[in-house]
C-alpha cells in the first residue's frame, strides 16, 4: 500500500464530510437554537483540520488514477472510522460520553437504528443528525463523494466495490461515477416522494424529514420516542411499508426501470423475486401467528406484520408495535428474518438475498449429485452461469459472518450474563437491524449495555455495514506491505 495514495484520498474525503456536518447547524439555525450550532461547526472544522494534516503526507490528485484493490479497501474502512469518530463530536456536546457518542454516530452511519438514548429531550439539531447521518450511510459515503468528486472518476470503480461489495458488479452507466450519481439521485427522488406523502398523511414536517431519511437508509432512527408506533396512524405505516420495500431493493436495478419505463424488469430478476417473496410468505405466517396468538383484529394483524417483516428483512429500526412483548411464535418468525437481509446494492444490511439464493442452488445441486455425482450442474442468476470462485466467496463470507456473530454473541451473552440479549444484540448489530427482543428491544435502549459490550456492538456494527470484506483483507499479511 502506497499511503501517499491513500492521504491523498482521505484529504478529500474528509473535507466533504467538514460540509455535509454543517447542514444539521442550519437546521439549529432555522429553529433559533444558537447554542446547537457550536457542536456541528466544531465537528466540521475538525474535519477540515484532519484534512489539512493528510495534505501535508498526499500526493497529487492524479495519482488517483493509479489507486490499487487492496489501497481501496483501506480507504474505505478508514474512511468509515474517520466519519464515525467526527459524527460522534456533537453527541459529546449534548452530554453523551465517549462510548455513547460513538455508538449512537456508527449506529447512525451504519444505518443500524439501535440507539443508546434513554429520553429525547436533545434539540431538533442533533435529532435532526441522527437521522441524516442515516441516510448518508444508507447508499454509501463513498459512492456519495464519487458522484460528486472528479478526482475519483478512476480509482472511483475499485472504491465502489470496496464500499458495497456483492457477488457481482452491478454497473448501469460506463462510467462508474455516472453510475454513482444515478443511484444517489434515484435516493434522493425517493426520499422527497416519502417526505411529501408523510406530510400529507399529518406527520409533522421535521418528523417527515427525520423519518424519510431513516426509511430510505434502512435506517431507523425516528425523532419519536415510540418510533412510529408513537404516531398513531395506520395510513403512515403503510406508506413507510412501501418506502420501507423500496429501500430494500437494488437501487442500480431500480435505475434501470427508471430510465426503460419498465416495471417487469424488477419481477425478470431472480433476487428480486425471491425478495418479494419472502416478504409475501413472512408476512402472512407472521399475520397468522398475530391474528390467533395476540388481542389483533385481522388488519392490524396485517399491518403489524408487515410493517415488521419489511423493517427486519431491509435491517431498519424502526417499530410499528412493541414486538419484544409479542409471544415465542411470531417473535421466532422476526428472529429468522434477522439472518437475511435486503437485496444486494440496497440500502439494507445483512447476508443479502442474492447470497442465501446461490446458497441454496448450489446446496441443492450438491443434495442432486450424492445420485448423479458426475453430472454437471452449473448454478445460474438470471440465465446467467455464477462462477466457482464466486460461489467460493459466498460461501466464505457466510462462514465469516456466521462465525463473528457467535463469537460475538458468547462474548456479550458472558459480559451481560444474559443469553438472549447476547444473541440478538450481536445478530442485530452485526446485520444492521437495530433493535432486539428483551431491555434492548424496539422500545428499549441499548445504554444498559456494559461499555466493553457496546464496544463490540460497534465493531459489529461496521464490520457488517462494510459487508465483511475490508475486515478480512486487512487480517492477511500482505495487505499491510506499506511503502
Amino acid at each position: 500500500m502506497r499511503l501517499s495514495y491513500i492521504f491523498t484520498a482521505l484529504e478529500l474525503i474528509l473535507r466533504c464530510i467538514a460540509i455535509v456536518i454543517i447542514a444539521p447547524a442550519l437546521v439549529a439555525v432555522y429553529y433559533h437554537d444558537w447554542n446547537s450550532v457550536i457542536p456541528f461547526v466544531v465537528a466540521a472544522a475538525g474535519s477540515l483540520c484532519a484534512s489539512f494534516i493528510f495534505h501535508y503526507k498526499s500526493d497529487t490528485f492524479e495519482s488517483l488514477n493509479d489507486i490499487k484493490k487492496s489501497e481501496a479497501l483501506c480507504i474505505v474502512a478508514v474512511s468509515w472510522l474517520i466519519f464515525a469518530a467526527v459524527s460522534a463530536i456533537p453527541y459529546l456536546f449534548f452530554g453523551l460520553n465517549p462510548i455513547n457518542s460513538l455508538f449512537e454516530s456508527v449506529s447512525g452511519i451504519t444505518t443500524t437504528g439501535a440507539t443508546i438514548l434513554t429520553h429525547y429531550d436533545y434539540p431538533k439539531a442533533m435529532l435532526f443528525w441522527r437521522s441524516m447521518s442515516q441516510w448518508l450511510g444508507g447508499m454509501g459515503i463513498i459512492v456519495l463523494f464519487i458522484a460528486v468528486l472528479p478526482q475519483f472518476a478512476v480509482a472511483g470503480r475499485q472504491m465502489f466495490f470496496a464500499e458495497a461489495p456483492g457477488p457481482t458488479e452491478d454497473k448501469i452507466t460506463p462510467r462508474i461515477r455516472h453510475t454513482a450519481s444515478a443511484v444517489w439521485a434515484i435516493y434522493i427522488v425517493f426520499t422527497a416522494l416519502e417526505i411529501i406523502f408523510l406530510k400529507l398523511a399529518g406527520m409533522p414536517l421535521f418528523d417527515a424529514f427525520c423519518n424519510s431519511f431513516s426509511t430510505l437508509a434502512g435506517g431507523g432512527f425516528s425523532p419519536n420516542p415510540s418510533s412510529i408506533m408513537g404516531y398513531h396512524s395506520n395510513l403512515i405505516c403503510w406508506i413507510m411499508i412501501f418506502f420501507m420495500f423500496i429501500a430494500g431493493l437494488n437501487f442500480a436495478l431500480l435505475c434501470k426501470v427508471v430510465a426503460s419505463r419498465d416495471l417487469s424488469l424488477l419481477f425478470k430478476d431472480e433476487e428480486s423475486r425471491a425478495y418479494m417473496w419472502i416478504v409475501f410468505v413472512f408476512t402472512a405466517a407472521l399475520a397468522l401467528a398475530l391474528f390467533n396468538k395476540e388481542a389483533y383484529s385481522a388488519f392490524e394483524s396485517l399491518t403489524a406484520a408487515a410493517f415488521q417483516v419489511v423493517t427486519v428483512i431491509i435491517t431498519a429500526g424502526f417499530a410499528s408495535v412493541d414486538f419484544a412483548q409479542w409471544h415465542f411464535l411470531p417473535k421466532i418468525i422476526l428472529f429468522v428474518l434477522f439472518f437475511c437481509g435486503a437485496c444486494a446494492g440496497s440500502a439494507g444490511g445483512g447476508l443479502k438475498v442474492i447470497r442465501l439464493v446461490i446458497l441454496f442452488k448450489y446446496l441443492k445441486i450438491e443434495v442432486a449429485k450424492i445420485l448423479h455425482p458426475n453430472a454437471v450442474y452449473p448454478v445460474k442468476i438470471n440465465k446467467t452461469i455464477v462462477p466457482h470462485e464466486v460461489i467460493r466467496q459466498i460461501i466464505a463470507f457466510i462462514c465469516f459472518y456466521i462465525l463473528i456473530f457467535a463469537v460475538s454473541a458468547f462474548l456479550i451473552a458472558i459480559i451481560e450474563n444474559n443469553s438472549t440479549m447476547g444473541i440478538t444484540s450481536s445478530i442485530t448489530m452485526l446485520g444492521n437491524i437495530g433493535p432486539g427482543f428483551g431491555i434492548t428491544g424496539p422500545m428499549g435502549s441499548f445504554d444498559v449495555l456494559h461499555p466493553i459490550s457496546k464496544v463490540i456492538c460497534i465493531f459489529n456494527m461496521l464490520v457488517g455495514r462494510l459487508e465483511l470484506v475490508p475486515f478480512l483483507a486487512m487480517l492477511h499479511i500482505d495487505f499491510w506491505n506499506i511503502k
